[in-house]
């Protein structure tokens, strides 16, 4: 079913080059029928990325756990440093498409059609790993997954952006309320996927995350016209425009060049906040398999539990963010000064880990350590990745605002590479895993100090866009 119901606007004989125009900003910023006073588009983009993400962490949270069981347990048999590095090319190659996703909506599909064929691609991608009997669709899933979520990671953000104006206080706040979608479909993945691919079959569990896709897409399309006059194809020229090639990088002033210099930077940092943060999918989740307690008075749960921590504490404390920042108003911190804090946060996470490592001698370790852990890292991911969406969508120049989300989510394909690189030194010994951990809490703890140390200098680079949250 087509998406882009606003194609018949288009001129007739004339070629794409240009984002269709859309209605009023009067009218979008007036639309409070949707969640919590927002527009009714949120709800639809939030449902979307709802079950998108419980795609990919119901799968997630099976990926390297499938790789290192034993071929007589129904997985693969890989070692440690095997399996961890495939997962950190695996979810820095996620992020990598995003570049190209952003670059082909602004291009050609529009952010609209793009998350549609992205959300078919990863459900095909899910239903090709259920296939047991073909040992080659395990990689061919993980392809398209990757194809898939490059079209409509970086697009459906956009769009979200694009449904307020740049001004509108309520912008912060519509996004930690996207970023609950994602963290939704993030709890109930693990605790569904996870429970029957640990318990009953691995590809059950991975057929059960393309549901989740499939279910997904379905409201997207029966909801489609909330999204109208968002994310429309890209015009066509005009025959005198026929012959003039569009540039991938559109003419920057100044102060577009100054505002893309800010973005540079906080992606440089988010770097270093992903390399720690996405340790829950590789090391972490080895450590909660091998080293901690699965036991809670009596009953027995898969350690693949752990991973829905991280999202129940996003959902209990991104509303608190939401309203922290939306009544400070023009008082709010800086968003350099928000990543500053994230990285400070991903560090002390990482710092009680180490702690951790140090009792294994003993045994198990208790489930609590994990939960701290991930109670600490959810601080850090609220003052950072949803912040970094809405200033990237922000400080962007129209034409270039899905390249430059593709640009943030090279940020975190950079950073979820580095993550499985460094998982892949895990060994199950507390002294080894103490100088893992350590280390990682090092860097970020350095890389808060030197981004804190700039953040007069991104101040005056975005005076005039920024100068509203300081």
């Amino acid at each position: 079913m087509r998406v882009d119901s606003d194609s018949r606007s288009e001129p007739v004989g004339v070629s794409r080059s240009v984002e269709r125009r859309e209605p009023s900003l009067v009218t979008k910023s007036d639309d409070r029928s949707g969640i919590g006073g927002h527009p009714a588009g949120l709800t639809t983009l939030f449902l979307t990325e709802m079950w998108e993400r419980f795609s990919y962490y119901g799968m997630r949270a099976l990926l390297v756990l499938y790789m290192v069981a034993p071929a007589a347990g129904g997985g693969l048999g890989f070692g440690v440093s095997k399996a961890t590095r495939i997962y950190g090319m695996y979810t820095g190659a996620v992020y990598f498409t995003n570049i190209f996703g952003g670059l082909l909506a602004d291009r050609f599909f529009g952010a609209r059609l793009a998350v549609l064929l992205g959300g078919i691609i990863i459900a095909c991608g899910h239903f090709s790993m259920a296939l047991q009997a073909w040992p080659p669709s395990f990689y061919l899933g993980i392809f398209l997954i990757v194809i898939g979520t490059g079209l409509l990671k970086p697009n459906i953000s956009v769009m979200v952006g694009k449904l307020y104006r740049d001004d509108d206080p309520r912008r912060d706040s519509g996004f930690s309320i996207f970023y609950m979608g994602i963290n939704l479909g993030g709890m109930i993945a693990p605790l569904i996927c996870g429970y029957i691919g640990q318990r009953i079959d691995w590809h059950l569990g991975f057929a059960t995350a393309g549901v989740g896709m499939t279910l997904g897409l379905s409201q997207y399309v029966l909801h489609r016209k909330r999204l109208a006059h968002v994310g429309g194809r890209p015009q066509k020229q005009t025959k005198a425009q026929v012959g003039e090639a569009p540039a991938l990088i559109p003419k920057l002033t100044s102060e577009d060049k100054s505002r893309l210099g800010v973005v540079v930077l906080l992606c440089f940092f988010a770097i270093l906040f992903w390399t720690a943060f996405e340790q829950s999918g590789s090391s972490f989740n080895l450590f909660a398999e091998r080293q901690t307690s699965t036991d809670l008075h009596g009953l027995s749960f898969p350690s693949s539990w752990f991973q829905s921590v991280n999202s129940i504490f996003i959902l209990a404390l991104a509303p608190v963010f939401s309203m922290i920042w939306l009544r400070m108003g023009r008082r709010q911190p800086s968003s350099p000064v928000k990543f500053t804090f994230g990285l400070l946060f991903v560090s002390a996470g990482m710092f009680v880990m180490a702690i951790a490592s140090l009792w294994i001698g003993a045994g198990k370790v208790s489930p609590l350590w994990l939960i701290a852990v991930y109670f600490i890292h959810t601080i850090g991911e609220l003052c950072l990745s949803p912040v970094g969406l809405s200033t990237v969508t922000k400080l962007s120049p129209a034409r270039m605002v899905g390249l430059m989300m593709g640009v943030w989510f090279l940020a975190a394909s950079i950073g979820s590479y580095l993550a499985g690189w460094a998982a892949g030194f895990y060994q199950d010994d507390g002294h080894t895993l103490f100088r893992l951990f350590g280390s990682l809490g090092l860097v970020t703890l350095l890389g808060a100090v030197s981004l804190f140390l700039l953040v007069p200098f991104a101040k005056r680079l975005t005076e005039r866009r920024l100068g509203a949250e300081q």
